[in-house]
């Protein structure tokens, strides 16, 4: 099922170009949104239902990447560009990062749920542009077909 995404580089391409204002908006830098992107997977749901099929986000891996955006952004403000988007309102800093790679971080028990959420929400936002865009350009119906290939 991986195939079909292959088959639409071009038109992925455009959307992303397009959503980079969308991500400049968000909370999440253009490399945070990488990440996410990378721990996500486009997938198409009801694909054999041409009037309810539709691309989703599967996000199931993106709490795994989570830690990984904090280190991004730990890396970002020690070279003293703290991004403008976080207003968690964290310590941050190497003695935090470092206690909790020690499992010593203040009672943190993994990924924040509101940063696992906006990303989740993002990125189906991403799949829904992706999609639209596929309709614009009539390609929607090849694209479904193939993914049930």
């Amino acid at each position: 099922m991986a195939d079909w995404t292959d088959a639409i580089v071009g038109e992925r391409m455009t959307v992303d170009d397009r959503f980079n204002e969308r991500v400049a908006a968000s909370r999440f830098s253009s490399q945070e949104w990488g990440l996410i992107m990378t721990a996500t997977e486009l997938e198409i749901e009801n694909s054999d239902d041409p009037e309810g099929a539709r691309i989703v986000a599967n996000t199931e891996s993106l709490p795994a990447v989570m830690p990984e955006l904090e280190a991004v952004r730990s890396q970002v403000a020690a070279m003293g560009g703290a991004p403008g988007g976080d207003d968690r309102g964290s310590g941050g800093g190497v003695i935090d990062s470092i206690l909790g790679a020690l499992g010593m971080g203040g009672g943190d028990d993994g990924p924040n749920a509101e940063e696992v959420e906006a990303a989740e929400g993002l990125a189906q936002e991403y799949a829904d542009e992706l999609q639209a865009h596929l309709e614009d350009v009539g390609r929607w119906d090849q694209v479904r077909i193939a993914y049930e290939e």
